[in-house]
């Protein structure tokens, strides 16, 4: 199975595409999607759509899961965010994609063990557990262990169901 893991931002939408096959997870591609600072939000939003679609064409995921938000302390910071979010949400509906949608504290703990962890600790974690990847940033990094998080989450349900 192929899990696409997605840590949206309006600025910085991170990326990360693994393979699961049972517990084995191995790394395909990560990376980061930018958008342009002075551009409107529409345009922005619009180009995110554009790259998204791009991204799902090109790695054809059969799952994917999408970071929640979390509430900042700037409030127009926490509304990008989540018109952010959505984009991502509508990308992989118009795919066929249901998604997995994970608060920040249950990722930490799927991939690191502790909800509380630090960003990286995360990273380190994520580049353990995909030994020999490259990652691009923090953004895909969280990405990344979005998407094992979520394979986790699809192994479980099917030793369960």
């Amino acid at each position: 199975m192929i899990v696409l893991g997605l840590d949206p931002g309006l600025g910085t939408t991170g990326w990360g595409v693994i393979r699961a096959e049972g517990n084995r997870l191995s790394h395909l591609a990560n990376g980061r999607l930018k958008t342009v600072t002075s551009d409107s939000l529409a345009r922005r939003l619009a180009h995110l759509d554009t790259m998204l679609a791009a991204l799902l064409a090109d790695h054809a995921p059969t799952a994917a899961a999408v970071e929640e938000v979390f509430v900042n302390t700037n409030p127009q910071s926490t509304l990008k965010l989540a018109h952010a979010r959505g984009v991502a949400l509508l990308a992989l509906a118009r795919v066929g994609i249901e998604p997995g949608e994970y608060a920040p504290a249950r990722v930490k703990q799927a991939v690191v063990g502790t909800g509380r962890a630090e960003k990286a600790q995360v990273h380190a974690m994520v580049s353990r557990l995909l030994p020999g990847c490259t990652i691009a940033g923090s953004d895909a990094a969280d990405a990344l262990a979005v998407a094992i998080c979520h394979a986790h989450h699809l192994a479980n349900a099917r030793t369960r169901g």
